[in-house]
């Protein structure tokens, strides 16, 4: 599987340059004290990780990959794995970043805050992740987009008519007793969400055509 990963990041590694340029982005809106564009940078590891779906398709090497021991499956894995370690590393650099420009800007590290920021950026970007990946190994990168694009906007019409017609403040206040819990609880089910969402695209894959 480290072969699958070396690939995918050779792959994506011109793209390291966009990601650098908007950690730098980051780190002068920070010190200037403008908008927050911390939750970006996690979220542009998957956006970048998409595209080398792009190149696979295109030098087709989903077709050759097939033919290596346990290729089907160290496909679909690094894919993962690659992605989850480049969240995981922009995340960290990110942190870093908001703990020296919160010094910088008060004197003071608001510690709680920003760890609860990137822990919220962190999920946020393992749920997309968790959609994302067996949309795209079903239907393409293409037709992929399309779908998330009306996935997305049927969750928002959705949560518009419930934030209408439903008291959800009744709901949060019953599950204020998980709080001290948020983050061990949102660790559980991120583990949980790409494990099954890893599942589901070795199932979808392993019976592909090429």
């Amino acid at each position: 599987m480290i072969g699958f990963i070396k690939k995918d990041l050779a792959m994506i590694k011109s793209n390291f340059k966009l990601l650098g340029v908007l950690i730098v982005v980051y780190a002068i809106m920070g010190l200037m004290g403008k908008m927050d564009i911390s939750f970006i940078l996690p979220y542009m590891c998957v956006m970048i990780m998409i595209s080398s779906f792009s190149y696979d398709n295109y030098n087709k090497w989903d077709a050759y990959s097939i033919a290596l021991p346990n290729g089907r499956k160290n496909s679909v894995k690094a894919k993962y794995v690659t992605t989850i370690l480049m969240t995981f590393v922009v995340s960290i650099i990110t942190t870093i970043l908001s703990f020296i420009i919160s010094y910088v800007n008060t004197q003071n590290i608001n510690y709680e805050q920003i760890l609860v920021t990137m822990f919220g950026a962190i999920f946020g970007t393992l749920l997309v992740l968790t959609v994302m990946y067996p949309i795209i190994y079903k239907f393409g990168v293409e037709k992929a987009r399309i779908g998330i694009f009306l996935l997305v906007f049927g969750i928002v019409i959705i949560g518009s008519l419930l934030s209408n017609y439903l008291d959800l403040s009744n709901v949060f206040k019953s599950l204020s007793f998980l709080e001290d819990y948020l983050i061990i609880i949102l660790i559980l089910v991120a583990i949980i969400m790409v494990y099954g969402s890893y599942k589901i695209s070795e199932k979808i894959f392993s019976k592909k055509e090429f």
